[in-house]
């Protein structure tokens, strides 16, 4: 199929397809009379490689996933690692979200009436907080 058929088929512009050959996470097909020409196979890797994208896999993630796998190849192992690795990332993702969101609704309350109360109010610095006692702190 041409590049276009298989963009349609996949939701993409034929750019990204060309971009997804010239990283590495799309073998580039061969070609008739100068056009690309992609086997049937090509939509399911495209397919991949936009859902794994969406679910924030880099590139270089998809491409070591996709390496020499074949298209009667168990996928399973190669998810297994990959998922492990990035569900310690999502992890620690959460936790910066929770973190944020919980600095975002004390600001949401905040009566500060300087930058220097504001920060140890939030308790943004640990040094402040071990030497809260020597700076004179002021009443809220």
């Amino acid at each position: 199929m041409k590049i276009g058929q298989l963009a349609g088929l996949a939701g993409v512009n034929p750019s990204a397809i060309r971009y997804y050959e010239r990283v590495g996470v799309l073998t580039s097909p061969d070609r008739a009379g100068g056009q690309r020409r992609y086997s049937r196979e090509a939509i399911y890797r495209v397919l991949l490689i936009r859902f794994a994208a969406d679910m924030g896999f880099t590139l270089p993630e998809i491409r070591i996933f996709l390496n020499g796998l074949k298209s009667d190849a168990p996928v399973g192992p190669r998810w297994r690692s990959l998922a492990r690795r990035k569900i310690r990332e999502v992890e620690q993702t959460m936790e910066r979200s929770r973190q944020l969101k919980m600095l975002l609704e004390r600001l949401l309350d905040c009566r500060c009436v300087s930058l220097e109360m504001c920060i140890e109010r939030l308790r943004l610095s640990p040094r402040m907080r071990l030497f809260g006692s020597r700076l004179g702190r002021k009443k809220r």
